[in-house]
């Protein structure tokens, strides 16, 4: 993930901002679940490099979204944002994964990056066609609009949220700045989620700390996380991040979704194993999974 990576943190100001006012009133209207679930995965799972430690010793790629499925619980799916699936694709894949797995598909981008967001063509019935085949595997399909869809295009937006199908679970992830200047934008953009019972993605990176805006427009999240190579300040801002979900999840969050990403993705796990180990010491009765890794030493797998 390129967007917002910077090439020196020392000077980035990681805390996470203060808690959206907005966020009590919404969760006010649901009741906090006894065990609230956090899925914690990647961005893919074709990591040849995972072979011997996330993956067993001499798993072969044909296998590699089985093993996936049996270490994380959730997957980022930015394959679907270059290419709708067949649905023989998306059989394999719903054949692969466990039973509490949740795919995350990424709109395609000639619907995201479309100028009327795919409205005047078919795409975005064959892809919601193609992805409800998976079922009770569907987590939250996601659209990550382009940095120059700014709020001068609140009105396509609308548009597009009117006609998506409400049978399938949608966040949407914005970038342009113009969305955060102003306040009155951002309002504008929540009311118009909440409305249309869509999420809003909370994207954590070094250089844009304005997408950061911890805005809540239903009573599940999506996070995107944005690491640097397991840095010191990768796991302090984790710290922050269970805090503010055990925040939420006593108020009234039903469940969250939160992606690792690190430089190449290579050390992503490393990372989904201390979201874990984290949440599961802080969040009571929190429904969670996350991976295990070959120990070389005595062939068992062990917790990161």
């Amino acid at each position: 993930m390129k967007f917002g990576k910077l090439p020196n943190i020392e000077n980035i100001d990681f805390q996470l901002p203060l808690d959206a006012s907005s966020n009590e009133q919404l969760l006010g209207r649901h009741t906090p679940t006894a065990s609230p679930t956090l899925f914690v995965g990647c961005t893919g799972w074709g990591m040849k490099e995972w072979v011997g430690t996330v993956y067993p010793k001499g798993a072969k790629a044909k296998d590699f979204l089985q093993y996936y499925t049996r270490q994380f619980n959730t997957i980022e799916l930015n394959t679907t944002h270059y290419r709708i699936p067949t649905l023989e694709t998306i059989h394999k894949w719903k054949t692969a994964a466990t039973e509490d797995f949740h795919f995350c598909p990424k709109i395609p981008q000639p619907i995201s990056h479309s100028r009327d967001l795919g409205l005047s063509k078919d795409q975005i019935m064959i892809f919601c066609e193609a992805i409800q085949g998976l079922e009770a595997n569907l987590g939250y399909s996601f659209m990550q609009l382009p940095p120059y869809f700014g709020y001068d295009r609140l009105g396509i937006l609308e548009k597009f949220l009117a006609f998506f199908p409400n049978t399938i679970p949608l966040a949407i992830e914005v970038r342009h700045e113009s969305w955060f200047s102003n306040p009155q934008h951002l309002v504008d953009l929540t009311d118009l989620l909440q409305e249309h019972h869509t999420a809003f993605v909370i994207t954590d990176v070094a250089g844009r700390r304005d997408v950061l805006h911890q805005k809540l427009t239903q009573p599940v999240t999506m996070i995107r996380f944005v690491g640097n190579n397991l840095h010191p300040t990768d796991y302090q801002r984790i710290d922050e991040w269970i805090a503010q979900l055990k925040i939420w999840f006593e108020k009234g969050l039903q469940s969250a979704y939160l992606f690792t990403h690190e430089p190449d993705n290579i050390k992503a796990p490393d990372l989904a194993a201390y979201v874990v180990q984290q949440a599961q010491q802080l969040i009571p009765n929190i429904n969670i999974r996350g991976p295990k890794f070959n120990n070389t030493t005595n062939g068992q797998m062990s917790l990161f």
